[in-house]
């Protein structure tokens, strides 16, 4: 490689890198978090998960409880279980009964527990590990359409141009560099041993992320109204059906059942023809009328098989099968592709072990992200550098570091936060997660930057994390009793996990900030910047 097409690939590298880090930062912090989703939210609402909770619950209980509810006659009901938690999403279409009630052709979408059949709208079941989820691809700027969505996804494409590139310009020496790590050597050189090396060994991690995270986000724009008219225009049944989307429709008999249908028999006949599977939905078409369909649609066991999609539909009355697919047969390229892709970006397929793996090396994408920034910074820190550039510099760093390192006290704090007040919110809950989060960081965000010192900003935020996540199970254990022993001994896994893993993150980087000496060459520096910027203020 010449010295030119090098130089470009750095610079690229490099640019590309700076323009979209304090996002991808953002991205894999809330990611990483994100793995412990179901966890998270049993700890916060304290409603523990039994094995195979949706499976075995009672269908025809909660469908006798929904027409207590609400008018259910020709509506099509589909109850799935996105995340494993005590609460699954009802989703019912408006009845296509002609002389149905104008509020009984309103479609209604909302939660129900699947113990007690509380019912719950998005807002008031809007829960911390929700909200960490969708920071992760950035929902909250939604302001129009899919915004944040079309953001989340240009920083994984330009994510996965910086891998490449990254590759590209360090191929030659990227075995022996990622075996150097020398912490006596000039500043300069400890960021790059450090980027070169976790770099490495994050790659496929990081690689598996950028591509996946860009068909995910990518599949999501196709949904957009924008899209669907300039390429489909405006036939959603098209865009479903080339996406695997399609929705199986009937028409209604215009006649009601005289007695009810037993869904719990068709769950069980579903059983005995695939065997061990995992339910993922229940869709009732036509609910009440002659002409009622149920579908079961569900997944292979991951010990028997990776990634495959089946399902049953009956004609309700007759319980002739109408379609069947099982899982564990003839998976198609689409449906083979898309679970394939879900699987390694959500890590749902090897048990806690594999998310907790894929949580370190989350946090250690963060600390590429953050090296790669400050060997920008100290490359940059000569004295050749005119000082008004140097200043500069500087502080986009200490902007950088004190929006990035603060997401970890303040998270922490969220958790506190959520869990000292009470869920029962209603609708405010979620603006309540949200006041929390962004002021406080904020807040915190301008009180490090002002200390324009890179040194305390990393020491204060890894402090002020610890100190607060070491708060969260003892919070937990006052407000709900479940402390970390008693959950342990009931086998509350999903609680115990939340706060063991508050306790050893905490401990982990308490050791590390009381660990952290500032070198003489740094005091000196550090000094001769703060005192530059305060002659340019004076």
């Amino acid at each position: 490689m010449n010295n030119r097409i090098y130089n470009i690939l750095f610079n690229t590298h490099t640019i590309s890198g700076i323009v979209i880090s304090v996002a991808l930062y953002v991205i894999f912090f809330a990611g990483s978090f994100s793995f412990f989703r179901s966890e998270i939210a049993g700890w916060e609402r304290n409603e523990p998960v039994e094995a195979q909770m949706f499976e075995n619950m009672d269908f025809d209980g909660l469908i006798d409880t929904l027409g207590q509810r609400y008018s259910t006659y020709g509506r099509d009901i589909t109850i799935r279980h996105i995340n494993k938690e005590q609460r699954v999403t009802i989703d019912m279409t408006g009845s296509k009964d002609s002389l149905a009630s104008e509020e009984a052709k309103l479609r209604k979408y909302f939660f129900i527990n699947v113990l007690d059949f509380n019912e719950y709208e998005y807002q008031k079941s809007y829960s911390l590990a929700e909200f960490l989820y969708r920071l992760h691809f950035f929902a909250q700027l939604n302001f129009y359409g899919t915004s944040g969505y079309l953001l989340a996804g240009l920083v994984a494409f330009f994510f996965l141009f910086a891998i490449i590139t990254g590759v590209w310009v360090h191929w030659n020496k990227i075995i022996s560099n990622f075996y150097l790590l020398r912490p006596r050597a000039k500043l300069k050189t400890l960021w790059t041993d450090a980027h070169t090396a976790l770099g490495v060994l994050g790659l496929p991690y990081q690689f598996i992320f950028a591509v996946t995270g860009i068909y995910l986000i990518v599949g999501t724009a196709v949904m957009a109204p924008p899209v669907v008219s300039l390429l489909y225009n405006n036939n959603t049944e098209k865009l479903y059906n080339d996406m695997g989307f399609a929705i199986s429709t009937y028409p209604l008999a215009n006649k009601k059942l005289d007695t009810s249908i037993n869904i719990n028999a068709f769950i069980e006949r579903t059983k005995a023809e695939w065997g061990d599977f995992e339910l993922r939905s229940v869709a009732l078409f036509n609910y009440g009328d002659a002409h009622m369909h149920v579908s079961v649609e569900g997944g292979p066991l991951e010990k028997f098989k990776f990634a495959g999609k089946g399902h049953i539909t009956y004609q309700a009355t007759t319980g002739a099968v109408v379609s069947q697919k099982s899982p564990y047969e003839g998976t198609s390229y689409l449906d083979g592709a898309t679970e394939v892709l879900r699987k390694l970006h959500f890590g749902d397929y090897g048990g806690l072990g594999l998310r907790i793996i894929y949580f370190i090396l989350g946090i250690v994408s963060c600390f590429v992200i953050i090296s790669g920034v400050m060997i920008w910074l100290v490359a940059r820190d000569k004295k050749s550098t005119p000082n008004g550039q140097r200043r500069f510099n500087a502080w986009v760093v200490w902007i950088y570091l004190s929006v990035c390192l603060s997401m970890y006290p303040v998270t922490a704090l969220t958790f506190l936060v959520a869990k000292v007040f009470p869920p029962e919110l209603d609708s405010h809950r979620m603006v309540f997660i949200f006041r929390v989060f962004f002021y406080s960081w904020l807040a915190l965000s301008v009180l490090l930057a002002a200390r324009r010192d890179n040194f305390l900003i990393n020491k204060y935020t890894l402090l002020g994390g610890s100190i607060i996540g070491l708060l969260v199970p003892i919070a937990n254990g006052i407000t709900t009793g479940n402390w970390i022993w008693k959950t342990f001994v009931d086998n509350h896994y999903q609680v115990f996990v939340v706060d063991a893993f508050w306790l050893a993150l905490s401990t982990t980087t308490l050791v590390i900030a009381l660990k952290l000496k500032r070198k003489v060459r740094d005091k000196e520096a550090v000094h001769q910047v703060s005192k530059s910027s305060e002659s340019v203020v004076g």
